[in-house]
């Protein structure tokens, strides 16, 4: 077993897993205790009176193909969200591990930790240079308790990615300490992608990525887990069978033909194009102190009175998303980038 595998709580590594019933192609299906006939209105492909593959063989093929790595190193998740819940589950035991967080970054790793009874060390990502990952503090200050940290890059709310050098290097030390869990959310909006070259190298880094942003699937709510394919088949044992539903991959494999990939790539191009056209024009916006520098689908700006700002917007129809209450980011709003038509309608109702 490798030095990563090691880092599991033992039940998941003992864990013996259910064993759903047997689904085979064309046969009759009188082994899952399901209904016979489709409910009204069901136009689904294979059925929602079915219960659905208890692991989606061929939405993660696809999804590999998409990602560029094997099935067997990748596992649906219900949205990245439910990636971090499993990987806290998988190797922390309440009230004897840790997790490493370095705010300000996604709320979430810190509320699934809470879930979980695993203890939070906080180690800031340093604002005088630009948020940026403090690798030599989380190293100097790791502790046997502490088995993951969450690097989040682009960085949620700050926009800014993290070097991939910075991760090569708190893989390469953590190696057979602990994981690294690389939070790519936004990659596809950073025009540059280490996924592959960073796996290749390190057995305890694992990749979230999710199809809510870049790939227009906020509603259905699906996500992956990428890693190294001994890992990954653990950590498939802490989700439940049948736990993505029929509705979403059906959605999930429409998105994934080359007609539609087009299509998101030119749109994806937009949002960025539009993201370097916004940033300037809020810099001009009266109150607007600061804009920082952002790799993702959203900018991050500082203001003298963050709430007056935001009620500005909030006038015309607009949300933003206040984040002035948090002592790391003093009076930053965080503005997604939206179509052309809704960036101009956002400038117009704070420059009046």
């Amino acid at each position: 077993m490798s030095s990563t595998l090691d880092l599991l709580r033992p039940e998941i590594r003992h864990l013996r897993p259910y064993q759903p019933a047997d689904y085979v192609g064309g046969f009759i299906r009188l082994n899952a205790n399901e209904t016979p006939w489709r409910p009204p209105g069901d136009e689904t492909r294979d059925g929602l009176n079915r219960y659905p593959d208890p692991r989606p063989a061929e939405l993660t093929k696809r999804l590999a193909g998409l990602y560029g790595v094997q099935p067997d190193e990748l596992l649906v998740t219900r949205g990245s969200s439910e990636g971090i819940d499993v990987l806290i589950r998988a190797f922390c035991r309440a009230g004897q591990d840790n997790i490493v967080i370095c705010p300000p970054t996604f709320g979430m790793y810190e509320a699934y930790a809470q879930l979980q009874g695993a203890g939070v060390r906080v180690v800031p990502l340093e604002r005088a240079t630009g948020y940026s990952l403090p690798a030599d503090r989380i190293l100097e200050q790791w502790s046997p308790a502490d088995k993951l940290i969450f690097v989040c890059s682009p960085n949620n709310p700050t926009g800014n990615l993290v070097p991939d050098a910075a991760v090569d290097r708190l893989c390469v030390s953590l190696a057979g300490r602990g994981v690294v869990a690389l939070d790519a959310a936004y990659q596809e909006f950073a025009g540059v992608d280490p996924l592959h070259s960073l796996l290749s190298r390190h057995e305890n880094l694992v990749v979230l990525r999710t199809l809510s942003k870049a790939l227009s699937l906020a509603g259905v709510r699906c996500g992956a887990l990428i890693g190294r394919s001994p890992l990954i088949g653990l950590l498939g044992r802490v989700l439940p069978p049948y736990c993505f539903p029929t509705t979403s991959q059906e959605a999930v494999l429409r998105l994934l033909t080359i007609e539609a990939q087009g299509e998101l790539a030119a749109r994806r191009a937009r949002i960025v194009a539009e993201r370097e056209r916004l940033s300037p024009a809020m810099a001009a916006v009266p109150g607007v102190d600061r804009v920082w520098p952002s790799a993702a689908n959203f900018i991050l700006i500082e203001s003298g009175d963050a709430k007056a700002l935001v009620a500005r917007a909030r006038a015309a129809g607009i949300l933003l998303r206040d984040f002035s209450w948090e002592p790391l980011l003093p009076g930053c709003v965080r503005i997604t980038v939206g179509s052309p038509e809704e960036n101009d309608k956002l400038l117009e109702a704070l420059n009046s």
